[in-house]
């Protein structure tokens, strides 16, 4: 495609340079009627002589030799200050002695011009993994999430209206402090790597026991959709170091894998799972009860596997990568 400011198309300057060329026109008369300048016509005309059709496309404008161009010493400083100290243009510029926007344009040449394309611990590139089919590797993590009061918590109905709330909610845990307590929701979370397809329960706990039910029942909902789990990922939680949890891996013939510690990063698709749960169900809207809260997290969950786009697999449904769903081919 042309420049924006082309007075020529590629076929159009193909045209002009045959006229000239093959049929012996004059520069003059060529360049009249395609309105340029005769020095244009003469211009295509010697490279069609030259490249033939070929040269008739665009060539980058930019310079054989740029002197004034930064040096690859300094751009190796302004990498090192953006990856290890994650500073912005104008900090790095101060340090380095030189125009806040030379530091911008190295930058953006380096494509790390955004912080969010750099890891927020160790300040190096962000390195994405996906496993290349279904079942390869399923993440699991606990996440909590507060009860809620008869009536709404305070996120809707404020801090005061919230705290009367909580004290007249019946059969609450007895609290040593000043606050009343709610007891907390623990969900177990298990997600499958390639096709971000999502399983939670609510439980009471998270100790080994209750985790090792929901890897169970978790595997027979994915065999179900005619998924086999072949390795699980964890953090280094108390329930996942647990010699029962060894074991039930053991039985179900699935590979353990835990995260370094420390580095929440490794698991982070369950984890961005988590906060997309958060926004889309747990805080979403006016819950008048915890009860009201867990009846609606399976419709939430249907509607996060069967519709709802996901930007890491191209805007489709998680349910979409299932290719060897039963029934999925008829």
């Amino acid at each position: 495609m042309s420049h924006a400011n082309a007075a020529l198309t590629p076929r159009a300057r193909l045209r002009l340079a045959r006229l000239v060329v093959d049929a012996g026109w004059t520069y003059t008369t060529a360049a009249k009627m395609f309105m340029v300048a005769p020095k244009t016509a003469k211009k295509w005309a010697d490279r069609y002589r030259a490249e033939g059709t070929a040269g008739m496309s665009d060539r980058s404008s930019r310079p054989h030799k740029s002197p004034t161009r930064t040096s690859p010493d300094t751009v190796r400083q302004i990498v090192r200050a953006r990856w290890r100290h994650r500073l912005g243009p104008v900090q790095i510029a101060g340090r380095l002695n030189m125009p806040a926007s030379t530091v911008h344009a190295v930058l953006v040449r380096c494509r790390i011009n955004r912080l969010s394309h750099i890891d927020r611990v160790t300040g190096e590139p962000l390195r994405r993994y996906e496993h290349d089919h279904p079942g390869s590797l399923i993440h699991v993590d606990v996440t909590k999430f507060g009860n809620i009061p008869d009536g709404g918590g305070h996120r809707f109905v404020g801090r005061q209206q919230g705290l009367k709330n909580r004290a007249g909610t019946p059969d609450r845990p007895q609290s040593k402090h000043r606050n009343p307590l709610l007891g907390t929701c623990y969900l177990h979370t298990v997600i499958d790597d390639h096709s971000r397809v999502a399983y939670a329960e609510i439980c009471t706990d998270e100790k080994a026991i209750t985790a090792i039910g929901v890897l169970r029942r978790a595997v027979d909902w994915f065999n179900d959709c005619g998924v086999t789990v072949e390795r699980v990922l964890s953090d280094n939680g108390s329930a996942y170091v647990s010699r029962a949890w060894r074991n039930a891996c053991g039985e179900l013939g699935i590979v353990h894998k835990r995260t370094r510690p420390y580095r929440p990063q490794t698991n982070g698709k369950i984890e961005r799972f988590h906060r997309t749960l958060a926004d889309g169900w747990a805080y979403a809207r006016l819950y008048t009860s915890e009860t009201e809260r867990r009846a609606a997290l399976p419709g939430w969950l249907h509607f996060y596997n069967h519709h709802r786009a996901h930007s890491a697999i191209g805007g489709k449904p998680p349910l979409t990568r299932l290719t060897n769903l039963p029934g999925h081919h008829t």
